[in-house]
């Protein structure tokens, strides 16, 4: 995750603890209310012309409670995710992401650390889901993912996140983590479509995504944010708890999240309405095999698919236990992996500082 978070989030509080630098720029959020309050308040945006958000030609036609009332039936034996483990949520069973059916949400608020082309001026408009089926061992949220730091809430106070973060002049809603609540997301998008919800959806994900699952959300995001975290299978396995099919599952998700959005350009006036925005974060000693990650994406998607190369990665929660994720990555690893990329034509690419070491 791009996020320059430092997540220390306590249960009775709706804000993130941040590093400094989103400290000075993120704006507190008072804990969620129903939809049926304080209604008054909000006052969306002018919506830009040209552009309406996908969702909301399906809220209009009724397709987009349909297809969150077709997902929300996958919890009765779960297959969400690629963990299939079949367990009946809605009976309030724990899959492996330790999630019932019950949402849970860690924060939200307008949030200035992610890419720029989605904070603009009022800051990208991020909800963050508790728990994750990945759960790699090197989490900086870990807390949150693994550890289940949140709050229980309804579904109409998910909408009304939503709400309240279009009326703060964010220009959009990026939710964070979405994978094992994808049908509770899609509830609360109709929710919201209906007392005027009408920015793009950031569908901010880990990249291991089921085909058929983002079949049921084709026309339902316009902007898919997903990582392309390793691309050799035992590595998966080893640092993100037994995930071993990871490159291949993530390689076809890609390519269906292309076809869905197409390649991510921003507007003329900065922001990205939609596309594909591919996130790769450089390991230590080529642990996420960043070569050929974007060998792949240069043969199998177009030269100017958007890559955000990131170079920050630390290592946080169990990292230190495994030696060669252990510290901190060199400027030559990453810039090894900028050249390739650079080699391969890609043409598309967003290039951070240079790492401490």
């Amino acid at each position: 995750m791009k996020s320059c978070l430092w997540l220390a989030v306590s249960l009775n509080a709706s804000t993130l603890a941040l590093c400094e630098g989103c400290k000075r720029n993120s704006q507190k959020t008072r804990p969620p209310v129903p939809t049926t309050q304080k209604q008054a308040q909000l006052r969306p945006p002018e919506t830009k012309k040209g552009f309406e958000p996908g969702y909301l030609k399906l809220h209009r036609s009724g397709e987009l409670k349909k297809r969150a009332e077709a997902m929300w039936k996958i919890m009765e034996s779960c297959q969400l995710c690629p963990r299939e483990c079949g367990v009946n949520r809605l009976e309030g069973e724990q899959g492996f992401c330790q999630a019932t059916s019950q949402l849970e949400v860690s924060a939200y608020h307008p949030h200035f650390g992610e890419e720029k082309s989605l904070v603009g001026k009022g800051g990208s408009g991020t909800i963050f889901m508790t728990n994750c089926s990945l759960r790699c061992v090197f989490c900086i949220n870990w807390q949150i993912s693994i550890g289940g730091e949140g709050r229980p809430v309804k579904i109409e106070d998910m909408a009304a996140m939503m709400l309240q973060l279009q009326a703060k002049g964010c220009p959009n809603i990026n939710i964070v983590t979405p994978t094992h609540y994808s049908p509770h997301v899609v509830l609360a998008l109709h929710m919201a479509a209906v007392k005027g919800l009408k920015i793009p959806l950031v569908y901010n994900t880990c990249g291991w995504e089921r085909l058929d699952i983002l079949q049921h959300l084709d026309g339902v995001v316009d902007i898919y944010l997903p990582d392309f975290k390793y691309a050799d299978s035992e590595k998966a396995a080893k640092y993100s708890s037994g995930a071993d099919t990871y490159p291949a599952i993530t390689k076809k998700a890609l390519l269906e999240m292309h076809r869905q959005v197409g390649t991510a350009h921003p507007a003329p006036d900065g922001l990205m309405d939609r596309g594909l925005m591919i996130r790769h974060l450089v390991m230590p000693n080529r642990v996420g095999g960043s070569r050929k990650v974007v060998e792949w994406i240069a043969s199998n998607l177009p030269k100017d698919t958007y890559l955000n190369i990131m170079s920050q990665y630390t290592p946080m929660h169990k990292a230190s236990e495994y030696p060669k994720i252990s510290r901190k990555i060199t400027r030559a690893e990453y810039q090894e992996v900028i050249g390739r990329a650079k080699e391969l034509g890609l043409t598309n690419l967003d290039i951070q500082g240079s790492p401490v070491r």
